[in-house]
């Protein structure tokens, strides 16, 4: 039987969140032993690397903020010297206030800017090197079905993932021939992370939660789960001919 993943691990940046988390235990079930990295909460990533070990995979975390070009690097190439990394996931980003475009102040917006696109910029540059010499491998983008609709007050989220979204693009076609794939999960509202919180805050009522499922085709909120099966699927040998490709798991919202 071919196996999902070669012999390595994958790195989840961002392992600790809601989604990343159950990427995580999804990359275990499928047979990838997992490298994840945490902000702030560490007990929370000490639980997910735990429930990876449950599933018979090795597993670790490390404090990372991948604004930190640096610590970056260092990780990156520490893992690199143990182990193949043969996937690259990013399911880290800012928690960001909802706000009209006017409302963004500029500190606020060099703020997000510099943690989740310079960010993730820095994780392909510390990372394409070893995975090319490696033979190649996958990288997978947690974005935002905001993409294809416009979401009001979700600028800080949204136009940043845009920014990604195109560097995506650019590594399929630039280094697809050398066996890197990079593709997109497009995300809509999911029972996890920042929508509990915003949820929790009032930044979101009934109301609200009315108005977006009348447009959704699905009438429920999706589970990181879901989430986490459509990023295992892009980053398997199950998807070796999909690239610079975004998979929009958000309950019909695009449509």
């Amino acid at each position: 039987m071919v196996q999902d993943f070669p012999a390595g691990v994958a790195l989840v940046i961002g392992g600790s969140g809601g989604n990343g988390a159950a990427i995580c235990e999804k990359l275990a079930e499928a047979g990838s032993d997992v490298v994840l990295t945490y902000n702030g909460n560490q007990e929370r990533a000490v639980e997910v690397t735990e429930r990876i070990r449950d599933h018979g995979k090795d597993a670790e975390h490390h404090q990372l903020s991948i604004g930190d070009h640096e610590r970056v690097r260092q990780l990156i190439d520490d893992v690199a010297s143990r182990r193949r990394i043969h996937t690259v996931v990013v399911a880290a980003g800012s928690d960001i206030p909802q706000l009209m475009i006017r409302d963004v102040s500029p500190e606020q917006w060099r703020r997000v800017i510099d943690s989740d696109v310079n960010g993730f910029f820095n994780v392909v540059h510390a990372s394409l090197p070893h995975m090319k010499a490696a033979g190649g491998g996958s990288y997978v983008h947690i974005s935002s079905a905001g993409l294809h609709k416009w979401p009001e007050r979700d600028v800080l989220s949204v136009a940043p993932k845009a920014s990604i979204e195109w560097l995506i693009q650019g590594l399929a076609k630039e280094e697809g021939a050398l066996g890197i794939r990079a593709n997109s999960v497009a995300i809509g509202v999911i029972n996890a992370g920042i929508f509990k919180r915003l949820w929790a805050d009032g930044s979101f009522d009934e109301a609200w939660k009315d108005a977006v499922q009348t447009g959704l085709c699905i009438k429920r909120w999706g589970e990181p789960e879901e989430v986490a099966h459509a990023v295992v699927y892009l980053a398997s040998r199950r998807a070796a001919y999909v690239t610079g490709q975004i998979l929009s798991v958000d309950g019909g919202y695009g449509v």
